[in-house]
């Protein structure tokens, strides 16, 4: 566990995480610890490093393109975590997970035409569908018993009023770190064949898995407009930038015409160093990855049992996948000005606010727990003091209301 124990030294580094002027900006504040972007402060797997290692001590950067064993590594990545049968033939690497959604959103829609995402959504959806001059439809998830869940009625009917013509789908789900059930995806698969709806399926976080759920992938569905991201060394090896997307597809027109697209405009291939790391992760990596999602599960069950105990009226959606936790803070009684008090100047806790999701109230925010578990005890520790200890009195209008937190735009496409 020590290598999970020990996180990142952030002024030694330039990771956007912990830039000043970031964080002036989101939370008025540079002394928070920087929990709002979605990657990790883990040293990555011996294995990758030994490999990046090799490269740069041989001093030579040859043209050196090996794509095919990459898919290969992958391939057998998913079928032996996941039962999942990928072909390597079907596979189409772009530059990152964000590029390649935006590149299928212009290849598979046409501008004006309608597509639908599940709020509370990752931020940067909207922003590509918004960017391609398409038009945004929010289906709202809806809470039952704790839990995020699709309205299935409400979404075939905005699918049908709205003209719908594809969705991004998350899966699992970031922010609220729902696992789709078979029994979910089925009626997704269901519905957008009725109405012949394009599916662009997010699954980068599909290894981040908790026990109890089972990640299944759209890819192993019998219906044609069906297009993944498939998986995410980023995501699920810590290999935040230094890593390529993957676009998988089983409709063979579908993927000639995403090729032909990715090719000519040669994004097709990447640099040496992300290849060589990604074949070390996928081959290699297993042993981090299960120590890594222990670490993560042990982190989980510290939370819900702390808040239980210390934060009642704290909602804590137990995550069934990812690496973050989704808050519901709106019983603590705070106006969202003291909120901001209480989490951001006095817990100093830099969590991703609500609004950047779509959610309707301010009083929701997202933290990723992807670091040391000594960094949350005293992070928590800090949350139950300023709440314990609060005086609205103290909560004036220029440090409470004027820290204008987490424009969605401001964030570069990073968490």
């Amino acid at each position: 566990m020590t290598q999970f124990n020990s996180a990142s030294q952030f002024s030694e580094n330039n990771f956007i995480k912990s830039k000043p002027e970031m964080l002036n900006n989101f939370y008025g504040t540079t002394d928070v610890f920087p929990y709002w972007v979605a990657d990790m402060d883990f040293s990555v797997a011996k294995p990758i490093s030994n490999e990046l290692s090799r490269l740069v001590e041989r001093g030579v950067y040859s043209y050196e393109f090996n794509e095919s064993a990459v898919f290969k590594a992958i391939s057998h990545w998913f079928s032996t975590r996941h039962n999942v049968s990928l072909s390597k033939q079907h596979f189409v690497q772009v530059p990152g997970v964000l590029s390649g959604i935006a590149l299928l959103l212009r290849q598979l829609t046409n501008e004006g035409d309608a597509v639908l995402i599940h709020t509370p959504a990752y931020h940067q959806f909207e922003n590509l569908i918004a960017k391609a001059d398409r038009k945004v439809v929010k289906n709202e998830l809806v809470i039952v018993d704790d839990k995020y869940q699709i309205d299935f009625d409400i979404f075939e009917a905005q699918i049908q009023q709205e003209n719908v013509k594809a969705m991004i789908f998350c899966n699992p789900h970031n922010p609220t770190g729902r696992v789709w059930t078979q029994t979910e995806l089925e009626k997704v698969v269901e519905i957008a064949a009725r109405h012949q709806v394009m599916i662009i399926s997010d699954e980068i976080h599909s290894d981040i898995i908790f026990s109890g759920h089972q990640f299944t992938s759209l890819t192993g569905f019998d219906y044609d407009n069906i297009v993944t991201m498939i998986g995410s060394p980023a995501k699920t090896f810590g290999m935040h930038s230094i890593s390529n997307g993957y676009i998988y597809t089983n409709n063979d027109a579908l993927l000639a015409d995403i090729k032909k697209l990715i090719g000519a405009l040669y994004l097709d291939h990447g640099n040496a160093l992300t290849t060589f790391a990604t074949i070390a992760a996928y081959e290699k990596g297993a042993e981090w990855v299960d120590g890594m999602l222990d670490y993560l599960q042990q982190t989980v069950t510290w939370i819900g049992e702390f808040t239980a105990q210390h934060i009642p009226q704290l909602k804590v959606f137990q995550p069934e996948g990812t690496y973050q936790i989704w808050f519901d803070f709106s019983a603590l009684g705070f106006n969202d000005s003291q909120l901001k008090e209480v989490v951001f100047q006095q817990a100093k806790m830099g969590l991703t606010p609500g609004s950047w999701f779509g959610s309707q109230s301010p009083q929701y925010m997202r933290m990723n727990i992807a670091t040391s578990r000594d960094n949350i005890i005293a992070s928590f520790e800090l949350l139950k003091t300023a709440i314990d200890g609060f005086d609205a009195d103290q909560c004036g209008s220029d440090s409470c209301s004027t820290n204008s937190c987490c424009t969605s735009s401001a964030s570069n496409g990073c968490c």
